[in-house]
């Protein structure tokens, strides 16, 4: 008779086929009912060109002061890299919540919440689109490709994203999509992730399902080999790559900082940057790094570490631009408004298990196999005056996209399919 541990992972991995299986057929009779929009975007088409007409080079640098009076217009073409694990779902509540309030028009995915992921974005992932289309911001999950991103946006538009120390990101990563990379089943111990980095390569195979997850995340999301010699003269051009386009690179440990930053750089008011910290994690069982973990965590990610070096030092003389104590102002004003917005909207006043959440429409997307993503539950009574922002800033962004309006039907049905098999 097969343990019990074993009949669990084959029920997953026979289930798993199944779902990609089905998927995979819907898809297929989806593209025949569906004619594309077109043939091919690899080039840009003069219609296109003549839109969003991007420069020619990269930008220069975004500078807050753009009017002759030094006295700034709220920035509305956005581009923001949404990395994996970074807190980077908060910033997208962030992004929807204002170009909710302006009517902006986003560059949107087509039946599914990214630019299908992994592979890298193409202007034809995007809903409704048509060659000549323009948008203010792009802000789901992709594989970033610059040339495809920066035909559908002004010229004008500011690029950001979003790092994390890359120790803790693969700390995170592994723990959420583990259950996804078949790579970490034939790890047996009760704490795979120290288990796996005690010899990664015995496990680790870069053309394995998923395998993207567990090494060098970060630089894969941005569009490079994340299996780049970490010696190779390529990874600095790459981080210098990254520095050239993006106009701001925030931090997740440093994320009222960053957001500061970023409300200076786009002419924002306050308002437009409370959050609600979204998709948290519930604190594991197993403990967090130790100083030796951390250690192989921070060597088996080497490029994003390299990369995290380079944008945390960058980040920290934009605070000494800004001015230390400007920055200790605001992050403190910014903080008060949060706990305020707290005490207004949040029933309980702190996020809940899943469990525990009472509207569905709360109901934050769990990783396969657990509920351990935690979620807020709406106070009854709220005053006028904040109960549409308080609604906008506790919707997680699976319903928040379709309350934008986003088909989401492939979304839909790997729900379903798992639901079914109640995973």
């Amino acid at each position: 008779m097969l343990p019990p541990q074993k009949k669990h992972w084959e029920s997953m991995a026979k289930g798993l086929v199944l779902g990609a299986l089905f998927t995979s057929f819907l898809l297929l009779l989806y593209s025949y009912v569906v004619p594309p929009l077109h043939a091919s975007l690899a080039s840009t088409t003069p219609e296109a060109a003549a839109s969003c007409s991007p420069p020619l080079v990269e930008p220069e640098a975004v500078t807050r002061a753009n009017s002759s009076a030094g006295e700034c217009q709220p920035r509305r073409n956005i581009v923001f890299l949404k990395t994996h694990k970074t807190a980077s779902s908060t910033l997208l509540n962030i992004l929807f919540r204002f170009g909710q309030k302006h009517r902006l028009k986003f560059a949107f995915p087509n039946g599914r919440n990214d630019f299908d992921y992994p592979t890298f974005f193409a202007r034809s992932l995007v809903q409704d689109y048509r060659p000549g289309a323009c948008f203010n911001i792009i802000c789901n999950h992709m594989r970033f490709h610059y040339d495809e991103v920066r035909g559908l946006v002004p010229p004008n538009a500011t690029f950001i994203t979003v790092l994390r120390d890359p120790a803790r990101l693969f700390e995170s990563s592994f723990h959420y999509f583990g259950p996804v990379v078949p790579l970490t089943w034939k790890l047996s111990g009760a704490d795979k992730l120290a288990e796996f980095l005690q010899d990664p390569d015995r496990y680790y195979d870069p053309n394995g399902f998923n395998a993207h997850y567990l090494r060098n995340l970060l630089f894969f999301d941005l569009g490079y080999d994340s299996g780049l010699d970490p010696g190779s003269p390529q990874v600095q051009e790459h981080i210098l790559e990254v520095e050239r386009r993006f106009h701001l690179v925030l931090l997740q440990e440093y994320f009222d900082e960053s957001l500061v930053l970023l409300k200076d750089l786009l002419c924002w008011e306050l308002e437009d940057v409370l959050y609600f910290k979204l998709n948290a994690r519930r604190d594991s069982p197993v403990p967090r790094l130790s100083g030796e973990l951390y250690g192989r965590a921070t060597a088996w990610n080497m490029l994003d570490a390299h990369l995290y070096r380079h944008f945390n030092a960058s980040f920290w003389r934009k605070v000494e631009a800004f001015g230390r104590e400007r920055m200790a102002r605001e992050v403190a004003a910014l903080r008060h408004a949060n706990e305020r917005m707290r005490t207004i909207c949040i029933d309980g006043g702190h996020a809940v298990d899943a469990a525990a959440i009472q509207d569905d429409a709360m109901q934050p997307w769990q990783p396969l196999g657990t509920k351990s993503i935690l979620g807020y539950n709406l106070k009854k009574s709220i005053g006028q005056r904040h109960a549409q922002l308080c609604r906008r800033m506790l919707t997680p962004e699976i319903q928040y996209l379709m309350d934008l309006g986003v088909n989401l039907w492939v979304t839909k049905l790997w729900k379903f399919i798992r639901d079914f098999l109640r995973w």
